[in-house]
């Protein structure tokens, strides 16, 4: 049995079927209309993406050289907390090698034997590019010491360190430790 036969008429889904075929029809053919209105231009397409693989290119490259940075910089700074953890005691060995100079005298096999092992570690600190910071007599920077205190001073101008009370260091380019200072406050105004 049809559709037909039912109502007479036409079945109702082959004629929907039918009409949106036709209205596709035209709205692909409508007047004034050409060909390339309908679709994108190859050209343009073509230039958008090459314009998405170059983009995409450059953040890569970039992404790389970023990585070989960053890479480089956790090599260069590897040692860092070891070297924040062990500027205590090396603090603390120089005051014992100070106290033993004024109580022993520079001639004390002790003192001497301490002597060298200070300068070892000296020269393991420069060998891992660690520097000691600067201070005495120059001009008071915050990026590099600390003050504790101002003093007045008849010889040192206002604005720079009198003496250091304890060293900073600097690894490479970056701040270990900044140095503890007093800082003049020019020649004493009561005097």
């Amino acid at each position: 049995m049809t559709n037909t036969e039912d109502n007479g008429g036409p079945d109702p889904v082959e004629s929907h079927a039918g009409e949106g075929v036709i209205e596709e029809e035209v709205m692909e053919s409508a007047p004034g209309e050409t060909d390339e209105s309908v679709g994108p231009d190859p050209a343009a397409e073509l230039d958008k993406w090459k314009d998405v693989a170059a983009r995409a290119q450059a953040d890569l490259d970039n992404f790389r050289k970023r990585m070989a940075r960053e890479k480089s910089e956790a090599i260069q700074y590897a040692n860092r907390n070891l070297l924040e953890q062990l500027l205590p005691v090396i603090d603390n060995f120089e005051m014992g090698l100070k106290a033993a100079s004024v109580s022993e005298g520079d001639s004390s096999v002790i003192l001497q034997g301490m002597s060298m092992v200070f300068k070892q570690i000296g020269d393991f600190l420069t060998d891992q590019g660690v520097e000691i910071i600067a201070s005495d007599g120059l001009v008071f920077d915050p990026n590099m010491h600390e003050a504790l205190k101002q003093e007045p001073s008849a010889t040192v101008p206002e604005g720079h360190i009198i003496y250091t009370m304890r060293r900073g260091y600097r690894l490479k380019e970056r701040i270990l430790r900044a140095a503890n200072v007093v800082v003049s406050s020019g020649p004493d105004e009561a005097s």
